[in-house]
C-alpha cells in the first residue's frame, strides 16, 4: 500500500522524465536533450498562444473586434505567434495518424515556420525530429507524454510548471552526460548559493559562460521572491557552444526573460567578448575549470591581466581577471 501511495505522490518531473528515459533507445543523452527539450518548449508557446488566441476570438473588453490570426496581436502581449501547423493539437494529431512516419519532418517544419514567424527564435530550436535513429513511434509516445504537462492551458501555470519540467530534464540530462554535462548546468544548489550571496536585486546581471541560462533564471527568481520586478533586472551573458546557446535561449524564453543580450559568440570570452563595453552590476558565473586550450599564447599581453599573466595552459587564473 505504501509503495503505490509513493508511486501517485512522485513529482510531475519524475514521472515525465522516468516516461521519456524509456523511449530514448538507441539515442545517447546528449542528442536526445534536445528532441525533449524542443518539444517541451514548443508546448510551452503554443500554450501561452493557445489562451491568448481563445480570448482575442472571444473579443472581450479590451480585445473587441481583435483577429485572432493577426501577429501584431500576439506581439503586443510578448506572446510567440504560432502558425496554424505549428500548434500543439496539430502535431499530437499528427502523431497519431497512420502516416505517423512522417511525424518527424512535420515537427522539424513546425520549428521552422516558428522561427520564421518570431525573429528573436532566428536559429535557436532544434530540427533533429526527422533524423533515422529518432523512431517515429516513439516520437509520437513522447508528444503524447509531454500533452500531459500544464493541464489547465493558464499562462502562468504553463510557464510555472514548463519551466519546472525543463530545469529538471537539464539537470538529468547533464547527470546522464556525467563530465560533458557540467558544461551547460550548474547543479540547482550552487547557482542558488551563488544568487543569495551577490543579491542581485536590482540592475545589470553578466554571465559570461551562461551555458543554458541558471544564472539568469534564479536571479529574476531572487528578485521575485523578494517582491520585486522581473524588470528590475536585465541580463547579459555569451556562450560559446551553438547548441548550449540554444538551450539557454529557450530556457529564458519559457520564463519571459528578455535574452536579446544573450549572445552566441565561437571565439569564447577571451578572444572575442560580446560585452567588452557593458558596464555592469553583478557578474555571475560557474566558469569551466583546468581549460588548457583557452588561446592563452594569443593573450599575453592582454589589458585585462592587472593581477599578472595567466598560465596558457590553465584558464582559471584567467577567469578570474576576466571578471574583475
Amino acid at each position: 500500500m505504501a509503495k503505490k501511495k509513493e508511486i501517485k505522490e512522485e513529482s510531475l518531473e519524475k514521472q515525465l522524465w522516468k516516461s521519456a528515459d524509456k523511449l530514448r533507445k538507441n539515442i545517447d543523452a546528449a542528442e536526445y536533450k534536445h528532441i525533449v527539450l524542443g518539444l517541451i518548449f514548443l508546448k510551452y508557446i503554443s500554450d501561452a498562444f493557445e489562451e491568448l488566441y481563445t480570448t482575442l476570438k472571444t473579443g472581450d473588453g479590451e480585445f473587441a473586434g481583435a483577429d485572432p490570426e493577426d501577429k501584431d496581436e500576439y506581439k503586443a502581449e510578448n506572446v510567440f505567434f504560432v502558425p496554424q501547423d505549428a500548434r500543439w493539437a496539430f502535431l499530437q494529431g499528427s502523431a497519431k495518424q497512420p502516416t505517423i512516419g512522417n511525424i518527424g519532418k512535420t515537427v522539424d517544419g513546425a520549428m521552422d515556420v516558428i522561427e520564421k514567424e518570431n525573429s528573436s527564435l532566428k536559429g535557436v530550436l532544434p530540427k533533429v525530429y526527422a533524423r533515422q535513429n529518432l523512431d517515429p513511434t516513439s516520437l509520437g509516445e513522447l508528444i503524447d507524454l509531454i500533452s500531459n504537462i500544464a493541464l489547465g492551458d493558464a499562462k502562468s501555470r504553463s510557464a510555472d510548471v514548463l519551466g519546472h519540467v525543463f530545469e529538471y530534464f537539464l539537470g538529468k540530462f547533464a547527470l546522464a552526460e556525467g563530465k560533458k554535462g557540467g558544461q551547460f548546468y550548474t547543479p540547482r544548489s550552487v547557482v542558488e548559493l551563488l544568487v543569495e550571496m551577490l543579491e542581485p536585486f536590482k540592475g545589470r546581471v553578466l554571465d559570461p559562460c551562461c551555458g543554458s541560462g541558471g544564472m539568469f533564471v534564479q536571479s529574476e527568481k531572487f528578485v521575485a521572491d523578494h517582491q520585486g520586478k522581473i524588470n528590475d533586472i536585465s541580463i547579459y551573458g555569451q556562450e560559446s557552444n551553438q547548441t548550449t546557446w540554444r538551450l539557454a535561449k529557450m530556457n529564458l524564453a519559457i520564463r519571459g526573460i528578455d535574452s536579446s543580450q544573450v549572445k552566441w559568440n565561437n571565439e569564447g570570452s577571451f578572444l572575442n567578448d560580446a560585452h567588452k563595453d557593458a558596464k555592469v552590476d553583478y557578474i555571475i558565473a560557474n566558469p569551466p575549470f583546468n581549460v588548457s586550450d583557452w588561446n592563452g599564447d594569443l593573450l599575453r599581453k592582454d589589458g585585462r591581466w592587472n593581477y599578472g599573466i595567466p598560465p596558457t595552459g590553465n584558464a582559471n587564473y584567467a577567469w578570474i581577471q576576466h571578471r574583475v
